[in-house]
């Protein structure tokens, strides 16, 4: 059986939890990989077949996406050159983690497209939104990526087809402690307005992987450092709470970890919004930026936090093999 696994690299998770999903699908098939977009910091770890620029949102430095320099880094010529030209019907299976050249090469070749993704668990009618309705939001989530069914990763297992997450087995092995520390990932806020206010609480000691540094240094007491996918991970291990953003994998692995959790949704970002909301029905406090008039409850979170109780039992392979076996 030929399949396509195809990835998006926006973001750090899609790799991450390919990382483990790749291994599996070799098992079970002939595997090509396929990778698209530029916003990804770590890397996959296995031979991909095909590499493209996709369509990439980009990170700003204030708290959401920079829509200019996602304007001026996006080629719609080369996106609809690549969605022709991938041969999409030379596979058996096609999964797309909301990655849009393979889903869109499926919906203009009529060829199947089995999604899994988070997104995909998101716009599920059972999974939590916000309160505030964003209707260019969802469509943006919903048309992005088409497929053809879909199959979803969530905080909870809201529905059937809706799983909890992939915990990366990296994470899994690991040596839980507690040292002190807080472990902070906010990519789409500059350095600067990061130590503003981390700053603030001098009692605290913050490390904050950063996207906008390639060397690591100190402010007395917050040490900045690049993303670096194992030094990360034992920060994690290591800390006493998280500090980050409404993605999906972070808080994941925090909560898997037994870690208290705070969280900063990107603004006019539909698909953060709609973690913080399911993210705040767990019990995580979730504030909507770094401003002055949050730090009390930074500071209330740093006191009394906790870590909500949560289940993710290892369950990638069997979700794997009952999808291939669905559409072998």
């Amino acid at each position: 059986m030929k399949i396509l696994y195809a990835i998006q690299g926006t973001g750090n998770g899609h790799i991450s939890r390919a990382r483990d999903i790749v291994p599996i699908l070799s098992r079970l098939g002939d595997l090509d990989v396929l990778v698209s977009g530029i916003q990804a910091d770590v890397e996959l770890g296995f031979p991909v077949r095909f590499q493209f620029r996709g369509s990439s949102l980009i990170f700003g430095k204030r708290g959401g996406v920079d829509l200019l320099a996602t304007y001026q880094k996006s080629n719609m010529a080369q996106l609809l050159k690549d969605v022709r030209s991938l041969p999409v019907q030379d596979y058996d299976l096609v999964i797309s983690d909301f990655e849009p050249v393979s889903a869109w090469a499926c919906l203009l070749k009529k060829k199947p497209c089995v999604g899994l993704s988070h997104q995909a668990a998101v716009l599920h009618e059972a999974a939590p939104k916000p309160k505030k309705f964003d209707p260019v939001g969802k469509t943006i989530l919903k048309k992005y990526a088409p497929v053809t069914v879909n199959f979803g990763f969530h905080f909870q297992a809201y529905a059937p087809g809706i799983f909890t997450p992939v915990i990366r087995q990296q994470v899994r092995d690991l040596d839980v402690s507690d040292q002190g520390h807080y472990t902070v990932y906010l990519p789409a806020y500059a350095d600067s307005r990061m130590l503003k206010t981390l700053l603030k609480f001098k009692n605290d000691r913050w490390q904050v992987f950063s996207k906008h540094t390639k060397k690591a240094y100190q402010v007395e007491n917050v040490l900045v450092q690049p993303i670096q996918n194992e030094v990360f991970l034992r920060s994690l291990a290591s800390c006493k709470g998280v500090l980050c953003g409404a993605g999906f994998e972070t808080p994941a692995e925090a909560l898997f970890l037994g870690k208290k959790l705070m969280v900063v949704p990107m603004k006019a970002q539909y698909e953060q919004q709609c973690n913080a909301a399911a993210l705040r029905a767990m019990g995580v406090p979730v504030i909507k930026s770094l401003r002055k008039k949050y730090h009390e409850r930074i500071g209330d979170w740093l006191a009394f936090g906790a870590a909500p109780k949560v289940d993710y039992p290892d369950k990638t392979e069997e979700v794997l093999r009952m999808i291939v076996e669905r559409y072998r």
